[in-house]
C-alpha cells in the first residue's frame, strides 16, 4: 500500500490559519489553467483519507471535487454524509495502521492523506511513502502546521522541484525507511 500526501502549504509552512481558513490559497482565476499536476495525481489514487476538519471545509467549497473517488473520513464523532456523496464517503474511527489494513483488505493500492492532524498521525506511524507539498508565495504567521512534533527524525530523499509562473513550487519527496532514533 502506498500512502501519499498532495497538499499546499504556505512558506512559512502553515495549510489553514488558526480558524481552519484557506483563503489564502491561489483561486483557478489567480492559477489559471495550471493544475499543479493534480489531476494525474488524482488519477493515480484509489481512495482518500482525510480529517473531519478537513472533510467540513470540503464540504464547505460547494460542489464535491473528488467525484467517485472513495473517501473515508477518521472521526471519532458521527458525521453527517449528505445523500449526494453517501454512495462514496465513509466514517471511520481507527488508529492510522487499521485504516491502512482495511484500505488494503479492501483492495485499495494508493492512498492520498490529506488534513493536518490525518497527515502528522500517519507519518508517525511511519505510514506514508511520499511527500508532494507546493509551497504559495504568502507569509501568513500563524495557522495550523502541516508538520507537528515526531517520535524521531525522518528522512527524506528530494525526487523532484517545480516551480510554476505564479510563484507556487512543488516538491516532491520520498519518504525514506531508515528513520533516525533520537
Amino acid at each position: 500500500m502506498k500512502a501519499t500526501v498532495y497538499i499546499a502549504t504556505s512558506v512559512d509552512g502553515f495549510i489553514a490559519r488558526e480558524n481552519g481558513s484557506v483563503d489564502w490559497l491561489p483561486t483557478g482565476g489567480d492559477s489559471g489553467s495550471e493544475d499543479y499536476g493534480y489531476q494525474d495525481f488524482m488519477n493515480s489514487i484509489d481512495a482518500l483519507v482525510m480529517g473531519r476538519n478537513t472533510y467540513e471545509l470540503v464540504l464547505s467549497f460547494g460542489s464535491w471535487p473528488y467525484g467517485n473517488k472513495p473517501v473515508v473520513v477518521l472521526s471519532s464523532q458521527l458525521l453527517e454524509i449528505p445523500d449526494s456523496i453517501s454512495n462514496t464517503v465513509s466514517v471511520m474511527s481507527a488508529p492510522p495502521s487499521n485504516v491502512i489494513q482495511h484500505l488494503a483488505d479492501q483492495g485499495y493500492e494508493h492512498l492520498y492523506i490529506d488534513g493536518g492532524k490525518t497527515i502528522q498521525g500517519f507519518i508517525s506511524e511511519g505510514l506514508i511513502q511520499e511527500l508532494i507539498i507546493t509551497k504559495v508565495p504568502i507569509l501568513i504567521g500563524s495557522g495550523i502546521p502541516l508538520f507537528g512534533a515526531l517520535p524521531h527524525d525522518i528522512r527524506l530523499n528530494h525526487l523532484e522541484t517545480i516551480q510554476f509562473d505564479n510563484g507556487l513550487v512543488q516538491s516532491k519527496y520520498e519518504i525514506l525507511g531508515n528513520n533516525v532514533e533520537q
